[in-house]
């Protein structure tokens, strides 16, 4: 299946999936951080949308937080490594990120298209999984499809915002139900906490670091290579291995570490 790069259309409908309450379930409302989740039907996998208002935060600091792969690599302790692969126009490009899942599961990675949009006091960044011919699946990871992730930014006065983060994604196995359960109960809230967290902290970390270089608003800063979209397609899911880690146990020590409340 050839890939599409998101036109105004579909950055209207995710802005809007995330604003609407229709069919969403809410499973957490804690300390300022809300998830909701939602059946499709019984043939399509869960989403997840969140929620979280952040004070002292400019909704513009929050946009250069989520863009800023060197900055991520402070406060994302969940991710192994990421990289951007090349860039298919002034706001699209094609990046691979992989991340530690709670032992025993194996760990998961991704290669997607992603593109972003300022829209007013909005702003939008969306994903989905592509193939790429030069990033194959890894023999130490499961390469999991992202069928559609996002940020939807909303500035709430000039030192304020709201984040939504909504996602859509096959993990390509059958995950234990603790799982399933700790991503909504621990894993979605603390990693919303740690943006926040991580943007309170960017404007004095960006002063020392390259303050001026940010391609995602300045096009002609950004020194990737060129891809042609032509040579991705999209990363359909049933093309890759699918495990059956549903028998696995939690193990207590990871579950201690990773979920106290930050």
């Amino acid at each position: 299946m050839p890939v599409q790069i998101p036109d105004d259309t579909d950055f209207a409908s995710f802005k809007e999936q995330c604003e609407s309450q229709d069919g969403w379930i809410a499973r957490y409302n804690k300390g300022g951080v809300t998830v909701w989740c939602r059946d499709e039907d019984t043939n399509t996998v869960q989403k997840l949308k969140m929620r979280i208002v952040c004070k002292d935060v400019r909704a513009e600091t929050l946009y250069d937080v989520l863009h800023d792969t060197s900055y991520r690599k402070k406060w994302d302790t969940n991710m192994i490594d990421t990289f951007d692969i090349g860039r298919l126009t002034v706001n699209a490009d094609v990046g691979y990120y992989s991340w530690k899942c709670p032992s025993p599961l194996k760990n998961r990675d991704f290669v997607t298209m992603r593109s972003w949009l300022p829209l007013g006091n909005d702003y939008l960044i969306i994903n989905y999984s592509v193939k790429h011919p030069q990033y194959p699946p890894k023999k130490d990871y499961v390469r999991a499809v992202s069928l559609l992730t996002g940020y939807l930014i909303q500035s709430n006065g000039p030192n304020c915002c709201t984040l939504y983060y909504l996602t859509q994604v096959d993990p390509r196995g059958s995950l234990p139900k603790w799982v399933v359960n700790r991503v909504s109960q621990f894993v979605a809230p603390k990693a919303m906490r740690k943006i926040y967290k991580a943007c309170l902290k960017y404007p004095e970390w960006k002063r020392k670091h390259n303050p001026s270089l940010k391609p995602w608003m300045y096009p002609e800063q950004n020194t990737l290579p060129c891809i042609n979209v032509a040579d991705l397609t999209v990363q359909r899911a049933d093309s890759l291995e699918n495990i059956d880690e549903s028998g696995l146990s939690e193990e207590k020590s990871q579950h201690n570490s990773d979920d106290e409340e930050t």
